[in-house]
């Protein structure tokens, strides 16, 4: 990272911290997608955010100056920074009354970076990238295709890490235009940012997906290996993307922010005690993680009451060629996550069949559903005894009893059964790693088995003999 760059004093802050801040590499055409989904929520919001953004170049910024002519429109005030060039300022959208320049020095590293950043009091988004520089591209050299320049940052709803990174912006122009930034300081005092609404974030996180899906069927380029790469990075910051809305959804619990996290490692012991394959415990993790995404705990079943899933074809389980749960609308568009919406929907299926969304009973349940009930459950019951007096022990004990009551007629008696092994072993020591719903990539949690077409009848719905 350059010395002096937004981007370097975000992750010197946070570089020992409790929360890190995670990186990751991001093409410009997922950048491009990225930031205009981002803006075009200012489009349909009334929140009138401040919006900083730095654009590199000139250039870069007059090929979107139409497009933030409309924005400021939406905006209390926009602030560009960028290297000047010719019509840089002349354009007629740096005249409006809510739009400010600032003109960076060539030798400025800031003016290697590419930022947006929205804050308002119920909206709070940003991208914060830097340029790859010679030597970070290797052998291989700076590409020759625009699309294909790679930038080393992150993008995030998080409310305070938004603020933060505000904060220094406002600082580095500060040297530039002290009287902007003293205005700045103002407007952004003036602002008590709140976690976007589950409404406004399952609105926003469409418009990423949309906008990713649209940009890549738009793209041109000259080899196939370059179109998988390039599709690889689209994917990764599609789940990146529900990934994000996971952690909001835990930020917004501030009884049990840690659930995601939990629930995860739970989840995925509980698959490796039941010697899963690989391909299936990544798939339960993903679905672990986003467990609480409210729009899916409504959504209404494809899957038909009475029909048994070890042979249906759209179970989780099998093939992704599945219709999507109906009420899922922001995974419709994402083949790879339409199996974990299953997962995540028929979590509320009781094994007695008396469950929801539909009356699924024993073995019809998607395994992996089964699991994640008992696996959210049981962690649920463990965060609301922290608080007492008793051993951490004695806690898990009565968790685990408190489940075992609901054996056979809400949980599966298998599962009941693998879960006290696990407890067993967590009143023996056992620490189970975490994994937090904020990553800086995605790929991890797929490979090229979720799109095989030859699954068993044994490895679908049933326990692995």
């Amino acid at each position: 990272m350059l010395e002096g760059s937004i981007l370097q004093q975000l992750e010197s802050i946070h570089r020992h911290s409790a929360r890190p801040v995670r990186f990751g590499v991001y093409y410009k055409n997922t950048l491009v997608a990225l930031c205009h989904a981002l803006e075009d929520h200012i489009l349909k919001d009334d929140s009138k955010p401040l919006v900083i953004t730095a654009f590199q170049q000139g250039k870069w910024y007059l090929q979107e100056a139409e497009r933030y002519a409309d924005i400021a429109q939406h905006s209390d005030e926009i602030v560009i920074m960028a290297a000047a060039d010719a019509g840089f300022a002349e354009h007629p959208t740096s005249l409006l009354p809510n739009v400010d320049l600032v003109a960076l020095d060539p030798g400025d590293p800031v003016a290697q970076e590419w930022h947006l950043i929205i804050l308002s009091s119920n909206y709070t988004a940003m991208v914060i990238c830097q340029e790859l520089s010679e030597a970070d591209y290797g052998s291989a050299g700076i590409p020759g295709s625009d699309l294909e320049r790679k930038f080393y940052g992150l993008w995030t709803f998080e409310p305070e890490l938004v603020r933060e990174t505000a904060e220094l912006a406002i600082a580095h122009i500060r040297p530039y235009n002290p009287e902007l930034a003293n205005q700045l300081t103002a407007h952004k005092d003036s602002i008590q940012p709140s976690l976007v609404t589950p409404e406004d974030l399952s609105a926003v996180v469409s418009l990423v997906v949309d906008y990713l899906q649209t940009g890549q069927d738009n793209l041109s380029l000259p080899t196939a290996l370059r179109q998988q790469v390039l599709d690889r990075n689209l994917i990764s910051n599609e789940i990146q993307a529900f990934l994000r809305m996971a952690q909001l959804m835990d930020l917004a619990d501030i009884n049990n922010p840690m659930a995601a996290a939990e629930v995860v490692a739970l989840a995925e012991t509980m698959g490796q005690l039941l010697n899963l394959p690989a391909w299936q415990i990544k798939r339960l993790r993903l679905a672990a993680l986003l467990h609480r995404i409210d729009p899916l705990q409504k959504a209404e079943s494809v899957l038909i009451p009475g029909t048994s899933t070890r042979y249906q074809a759209d179970a989780p389980s099998s093939p992704l060629s599945c219709p999507l749960v109906r009420g899922a609308q922001v995974l419709r568009t994402m083949p790879r996550l339409r199996a974990v919406a299953q997962i995540i929907t028929h979590q509320t299926e009781w094994w007695n069949g008396t469950g929801e969304p539909a009356g699924l009973a024993g073995d019809e349940i998607p395994l992996e559903s089964r699991i994640l009930a008992l696996a959210a459950d049981f962690q649920w019951r463990v965060n609301q005894k922290k608080s007492s007096p008793i051993s951490r022990e004695e806690i898990f004990t009565q968790a685990l009893d408190e489940c075992r009551l609901q054996q056979s007629t809400r949980f599966d008696p298998k599962l009941v059964d693998i879960l006290t092994l696990l407890v067993m072993g967590l009143q023996q020591g056992l620490d189970l790693p975490l994994i937090e719903a904020k990553v800086s990539a995605g790929m991890w949690l797929i490979d090229s088995r979720w799109d095989s077409q030859s699954k068993t009848s044994e490895e679908i719905g049933t326990y692995p003999q």
